[in-house]
C-alpha cells in the first residue's frame, strides 16, 4: 500500500473541517486528545515567528552591513534593535538547493535538492520524508503560512512538494522557480488553485506580485494575530530582472536603468519589512513574535545590473554561483523587543540551524538526522550554551554562467565546486570537470584564513597543507548519496482501490525520528457515516515511544456496499506529549469510488 502525503494539523481547526466534510464520523479509540489541550495567544515561551527570506539580496546590500546608496531604514532599526549575524551563511549559493536546506535543516551533502532545477522543475521536488519546520510547527498547533516564492517542485497541487503538504496550510505565490521571474504574473497560486490575474494578461503591468505577497502576509497576521503563527514571507525582490512599478526614490540619480530598479526594489523590499512590523505592534504583537529576515544567496548580476556599483557582496569575493564569501555570506537579522537582546554575533551560523531554533523555542521536537544547530540560546542571551558545527559545508553544480562570477573562478563557474568552514579555515575545491566521483588528485583545492583574510585573495594550500588535507575530508564526510532519512512523523498507506461491499485495511505509523521520548500516544481514524471501522492492531495504546521506535496501527474499513458517496476522506491523527507538552500530527487521503457497471 502507498504512503499518503505526510502533513500536520494544526490544532483542531482542520479536523473540525474534515469532520464537516465526512458528516458524522466513526471514531476509532476516540480518547481525550492531549493536543487539543493548549492553545491560545503565543507568549513568552511559544513565540509567534515571522521569516523572511529576500531573494538574491547580497551581504552588503543592508545599510546595517555598510550599503551607502540604497536605503533600507526599516532593516537597519531591526538590526539597531535586534541582534546582526556578521557571519551568517546560506547552505548553497544558487535559489533552490538554497530554500531546500532553509526549511529541512539538512546541508547541500545530505539535502534532498542540490542543484537549480535546471529547466526541469521535478527535478527541485520535495518527498514526503523531507520534513520541514513548518511541519514541526504544526504539530505544536502553529497555524502555518507561505506566501511569495516557493521555487520546489512542479505546478501542481496534492504533490509531495507543494507547500500545502509540507506543512504550510495557507500558501500563496509562485511554486516554481521559472515563474518567479514574472514580476506582473498572468497567474498565481492559493493552494492547489492557480488563481488568475486578467488585469495582467497581454503583458500588461496592473499588479505588481510582490505587493500581493505583502497584502496576503499582512491579511495572514490578522486573521491568527490571536493564536501561535509561522508566516514564512519569500517576496522574488531582488532578483532580477529589475522590474518596479517605480524607481523612486532613485530616479534622478546617474546609474543605468537596471542599477535603479534593483535599488528600487531592495528599498521597496525593505517597505515591506516595515509593514510587517507595525502590523505587529497594531495587535500589540512585537513582544511576542520573533522576527528573522536573511536572503537565500549572494548578489546576482543579471540583466545588466551592476552589484560592484553597490559593493552588494560587502567587499567579499564573489557573487551569485560561487562558493567564495560573496556568493554564500548573506545577512540575517533577528528582531524581538525584550527577548532578543541587541548585538552582533560573529558565530558562524548557516540556514540550516533555522529549523531545528524554531523547534526549541515552540517546544517542538526536530528530526535528530538533521545538520542544523540550535541557536535559540543565542537569541536568549547565552552564546555560551549554543552548540558550535563541527564544519560548514557547501556544494555547487550549475548550468547558468555569469561573467563576474566566472571571473571570480578564474573561469570555472561550470565545474562541480564545493566548499567547508571550520573556525578560521575556509576550503574551497574544484572538481576537473562536473563528476564529483573524480579522484581527489584531479580537484584544485584552495585554502583561505577567513580571520586575516576575509576577502580571501590569498591562497595558503601550500604553506597549511594538513589544514587543507582535513578540509577535503570534511567535504568527502559531508557527501551521502543516497542520504536516507529516519522516519518522522506519521505516516499512513492505503488501498489503491476501494470497492463497495468489501473489508478494507488502512495502516498508520508514527515515527519517533526525535531525540526525546513521546508518551501517551493516542492513534484514531476518521471514515464517513455508516462505514464500520474495527481496530486490528495493537490490542492496546502504546504509553511510551522512544526515540528511533515505531508504533504502526491497523485498522478494518468496510465501505457499505450501499455507498453513495462520489468521493470520500479518511484522516488519520496521531496525538502524543514531549515532556508534558501535546504534540498532534494527521494524514488524510480523498477517495473516488469506482463507477458501477
Amino acid at each position: 500500500m502507498p504512503p499518503s502525503r505526510r502533513h500536520f494539523l494544526a490544532g483542531t481547526a482542520m479536523a473540525a473541517g474534515a469532520a464537516a466534510l465526512l458528516g458524522r464520523a466513526a471514531q476509532q479509540d476516540a480518547v481525550a486528545d492531549p493536543a487539543e489541550a493548549e492553545g491560545g495567544n503565543a507568549g513568552p515561551g511559544r513565540p509567534n515567528f515571522v521569516v523572511i527570506v529576500a531573494d538574491d539580496l547580497g551581504f552588503g546590500e543592508i545599510g546595517a552591513y555598510g550599503q551607502r546608496l540604497m536605503r533600507t531604514p526599516h532593516l537597519d532599526r531591526l538590526a539597531k534593535e535586534g541582534l546582526r549575524f556578521t557571519q551568517a551563511y546560506s547552505t548553497a549559493p544558487v535559489c533552490a538547493p538554497s530554500r531546500c536546506s532553509l526549511l529541512t535543516g539538512l546541508h547541500l551533502g545530505h539535502a534532498r535538492v542540490r542543484n537549480n532545477p535546471m529547466g526541469d522543475p521535478s527535478a527541485t521536488a520535495l518527498r514526503d520524508s523531507d520534513t520541514t519546520f513548518a511541519e514541526v510547527l504544526r504539530a505544536r498547533g502553529y497555524r502555518t503560512a507561505c506566501i511569495g516564492k516557493w521555487g520546489l517542485g512542479p505546478e501542481q497541487g496534492g504533490q509531495p512538494s507543494h507547500p500545502n503538504s509540507r506543512g504550510f496550510e495557507e500558501f500563496f505565490g509562485y511554486i516554481t522557480h521559472g515563474h518567479a521571474h514574472s514580476y506582473y504574473p498572468a497567474y498565481l497560486w492559493h493552494n492547489a488553485d492557480k488563481v488568475h490575474l486578467p488585469e495582467n494578461a497581454g503583458g500588461r503591468r496592473a499588479s505588481y506580485a510582490p505587493d500581493l505577497f505583502r497584502d496576503r502576509a499582512l491579511d495572514f497576521i490578522r486573521a491568527h494575530k490571536d493564536e501561535p503563527f509561522l508566516l514564512l514571507l519569500t517576496p522574488n525582490l531582488p532578483h532580477a530582472p529589475s522590474d518596479v512599478p517605480s524607481t523612486e526614490p532613485y530616479g534622478d540619480r546617474p546609474w543605468l536603468a537596471p542599477d535603479k530598479g534593483h535599488a528600487a526594489q531592495v528599498t521597496r523590499l525593505d517597505d515591506y519589512v516595515g509593514a510587517i512590523v507595525d502590523e505587529l505592534r497594531e495587535h500589540d504583537l512585537t513582544e511576542s513574535t520573533i522576527v528573522l529576515v536573511t536572503s537565500d544567496n549572494g548578489p546576482h548580476e543579471e540583466r545588466g545590473f551592476n552589484p560592484d556599483l553597490f559593493a552588494a557582496n560587502g567587499g567579499l569575493r564573489g557573487y551569485k554561483r560561487n562558493l567564495y564569501e560573496g556568493g554564500v555570506r548573506v545577512p540575517l537579522i533577528a528582531w524581538s523587543p525584550r527577548r532578543i537582546r541587541p548585538g552582533t554575533s560573529d558565530r558562524p551560523t548557516q540556514q540550516t540551524d533555522l529549523l531545528p531554533t524554531l523547534a526549541e523555542l515552540a517546544g517542538a521536537p526536530a528530526p535528530r538526522d538533521i545538520d542544523g544547530r540550535s541557536v535559540a540560546a543565542l537569541l536568549d542571551g547565552r552564546p555560551g550554551d549554543t552548540p558550535a558545527h563541527p564544519y560548514l559545508y557547501w556544494y555547487r553544480l550549475d548550468d547558468f554562467v555569469t561573467h563576474r562570477a566566472d571571473l571570480a573562478e578564474r573561469g570555472r563557474l561550470r565545474r562541480l565546486a564545493e566548499a567547508a568552514r571550520q573556525g578560521r579555515w575556509k576550503a574551497v575545491r574544484f572538481a576537473p570537470g562536473r563528476d564529483r566521483s573524480a579522484s581527489d588528485d584531479e580537484w584544485k583545492v584552495e585554502l583561505y584564513d577567513l580571520l586575516s583574510d576575509p576577502s580571501e585573495t590569498a591562497d595558503v594550500a601550500g604553506t597549511h597543507p594538513d589544514v587543507a588535507e582535513r578540509m577535503v575530508a570534511f567535504m568527502r564526510d559531508a557527501w551521502a548519496e543516497p542520504y536516507d532519512r529516519e522516519p518522522f512523523g506519521l505516516t499512513v498507506g492505503f488501498p489503491h482501490v476501494l470497492l463497495p461491499g468489501t473489508d478494507h485495511t488502512l495502516t498508520a505509523t508514527l515515527s519517533n525520528g526525535s531525540a526525546r521520548p513521546w508518551g501517551r500516544l493516542r492513534l484514531r481514524v476518521n471514515t464517513p457515516r455508516g462505514w464500520p471501522v474495527r481496530l486490528v492492531s495493537p490490542r492496546r495504546e502504546t504509553d511510551r515511544l522512544a526515540p528511533g521506535e515505531q508504533a504502526t496501527y491497523e485498522w478494518r474499513v468496510r465501505v457499505p456496499a450501499t455507498a453513495g458517496l462520489a468521493r470520500w476522506r479518511a484522516v488519520v491523527t496521531a496525538s502524543c506529549v514531549l515532556d508534558n507538552v501535546p504534540l498532534r500530527f494527521s494524514a488524510e487521503r480523498t477517495f473516488g469510488l469506482p463507477a458501477r457497471i
